[in-house]
């Protein structure tokens, strides 16, 4: 199926918004788009009509077995552009949003497929987000928020929750990056914030929003 520009950023948006088995809210919609909550509701409600979302009354929308699938495929672009990007134009990793976002509306199946091997079919992009293969699968660990860990349990950084560029530059003014092994020393009662130790480095101190998207695995 072959649909417009602002119907694949709509798609995406709701992919990104939807909890597993939850529904997305008109405003929530409106401010991740930055649009008017009316214009959403019209886009709603065309995409209501071409199958591609459900709603639930009271609740919200949520995208249908066919608009899910469209939404991956998207996704599936988005994060491999990003993966091209900077393993191979040596882009960083704060520049490439903005570029990927573009690019992801190729409509070339062979195209992407041919990228996807080309890139020896990696299976998370620059800021550790999983990519799904050709048929829309997720392979990939587990991640959870350093705020989910035990104080001197190893673990290594394999994911950024908020890409925005703010977070990006904190973190590589603070050379956290994917792979990174830390540990938590002590989470402090009065803010919340965390003193990590990296290998190598002397104990730093990290506040509770930046350890909640700092998104991490086990230590194999």
């Amino acid at each position: 199926m072959k649909i417009s520009v602002s119907k694949e950023n709509y798609l995406k948006a709701i992919f990104h918004l939807q909890v597993p088995n939850g529904t997305v809210t008109t405003n929530a919609l409106a401010a991740s788009l930055h649009t008017r909550p009316a214009s959403v509701t019209d886009m709603l409600k065309k995409l209501k009509k071409e199958n591609l979302v459900l709603y639930e009354k009271y609740k919200g929308f949520r995208l249908s077995r066919e608009g899910r699938k469209l939404a991956v495929r998207i996704v599936r672009k988005h994060r491999l552009w990003e993966y091209f990007l900077v393993e191979k134009l040596q882009f960083g990793w704060d520049e490439v949003h903005e570029v990927a976002e573009e690019l992801e509306h190729i409509s070339s199946k062979k195209m992407i497929d041919r990228l996807d091997r080309f890139l020896d079919f990696p299976q998370s992009d620059p800021h550790g987000d999983p990519i799904p293969d050709s048929q829309g699968r997720f392979h990939g660990p587990e991640q959870r928020s350093l705020l989910e860990v035990s104080v001197n349990q190893p673990v290594t950084v394999c994911g950024i929750a908020s890409q925005t560029t703010d977070i990006l530059d904190l973190l590589q003014h603070k050379q956290i990056q994917l792979g990174t092994r830390i540990e938590v020393k002590k989470i402090y009662a009065f803010d919340h914030s965390i003193e990590i130790k990296i290998p190598h480095r002397p104990p730093m101190t990290i506040s509770e929003q930046l350890a909640r998207n700092i998104l991490v695995k086990n230590e194999s």
